[in-house]
């Protein structure tokens, strides 16, 4: 995204939220299984360092997901473009709970309730838990800088948990964010950033990148 806006002549600061700790491969459980579900690309890149094991599909929660999933090999890969509730769907489509488990490569903290809805649909969902997803305990200088002088005009949120560790950083800067509008790739994104009054909030359709890219253009006015 960085890469994108810069090609379009936009000044961009880079601001992650959480750090990514790979904590090994102790819990890989991969008798009978018959694919891999991947709900972060951060499980695709623990995945990959864990295992060495490609032969089977891997379904994917968005096309970010999808081709890091492409990049570490993996011959057959199934993007659901959505959330997931989008991917429990694409697996219940795709996929048969007689054929064997699921393996869930995931980090310590997860969100929503993959495993519940394929359990009830009577897939075998097996979760390995492969990285930690740590909070920054403080915003970078040259953010907190340019909040200051009022050099940011939009934010782009990607997840709940960024958006809300963002906002709780951020806390001494809620004037300067009250001139800044954001863009969150889901409503659940939004309500998470919604304790700062932003200027302007805007949801992209679907959560996806095509779509927030979409809306991110049309705001910008970049064809």
């Amino acid at each position: 995204m960085a890469t994108y806006l810069r090609t379009h002549g936009l000044d961009v600061l880079t601001e992650p939220m959480l750090t990514i700790e790979f904590v090994g491969p102790s819990d890989i459980e991969e008798r009978d299984l018959q694919g891999l579900v991947f709900t972060s690309a951060n499980g695709v890149r623990a995945y990959e360092q864990a295992s060495t094991r490609r032969n089977l599909p891997a379904y994917a929660v968005g096309d970010r997901t999808a081709k890091a999933a492409k990049s570490a090999g993996f011959d057959t890969v199934y993007s659901a473009q959505g959330d997931v509730t989008s991917l429990a769907s694409l697996v219940k489509e795709k996929a048969h709970a007689q054929d064997g488990a699921l393996l869930h490569p995931a980090g310590s903290a997860i969100a929503g309730d993959l495993h519940g809805v394929l359990t009830k649909a009577g897939f075998t969902l097996r979760r390995a838990v492969l990285y930690e997803a740590r909070q920054k305990c403080r915003i970078s200088v040259e953010t907190a800088a340019a909040l200051r002088v009022g050099d940011i005009d939009m934010i782009l949120f990607y997840s709940p948990r960024t958006a809300a560790t963002f906002v709780r950083l951020a806390a001494e800067y809620k004037d300067a964010c009250a001139k800044i509008d954001i863009l969150c790739l889901s409503q659940a994104v939004a309500d998470a950033a919604q304790a700062i009054n932003w200027r302007r909030v805007d949801i992209a359709p679907r959560p996806t990148q095509a779509d927030l890219l979409a809306v991110l253009d049309e705001r910008l006015n970049i064809s």
